[in-house]
């Protein structure tokens, strides 16, 4: 049974999907709905020097606000939102859940080929490579 989803959220289209089909399985078995944002690094030396991560503050804010507007239209109000910064988001989002008794993840894809695959890795497959639980990819 399922009783805490969680979804990986950012700022692209593939978010949204993600996000519907996590608020619509919340929804159908009654479970809590958490919309973690990975915030990663933009730049930054790695050697002790100053990260700059992707996001400021308020664009963690923005991209949670308008996750929350679309688990609202699927029937979700008020899902638990938080933002992590972290250099792997794949680990980030296994850890999360592991650490919360999180029962389901669900993960956008960026469809991305397989040379952009091959070379950037892929965080869905990531995630689901590594999750002690059911994950559903949303196209």
């Amino acid at each position: 049974m399922t009783h805490k989803v969680l979804c990986a959220v950012d700022d692209t289209g593939h978010s949204e999907s993600a996000i519907t089909q996590a608020a619509e399985l919340a929804k159908a078995t009654g479970a809590d709905l958490t919309l973690l944002a990975v915030n990663l690094p933009a730049g930054g030396d790695g050697r002790g020097g100053i990260i700059v991560y992707t996001w400021e503050d308020s664009d963690e804010k923005r991209v949670l606000d308008n996750a929350s507007a679309v688990a609202s239209k699927a029937g979700i109000s008020n899902p638990k939102t938080v933002s992590v910064r972290s250099r792997d988001a794949a680990r980030s989002i296994v850890v999360y859940a592991e650490d919360n008794g999180i029962d389901h993840i669900v993960v956008g894809t960026g469809g991305k080929g397989n040379i952009a695959r091959l070379v950037l890795g892929s965080v869905s497959s990531s995630v689901v490579a590594r999750a002690h639980c059911p994950v559903t990819v949303a196209r």
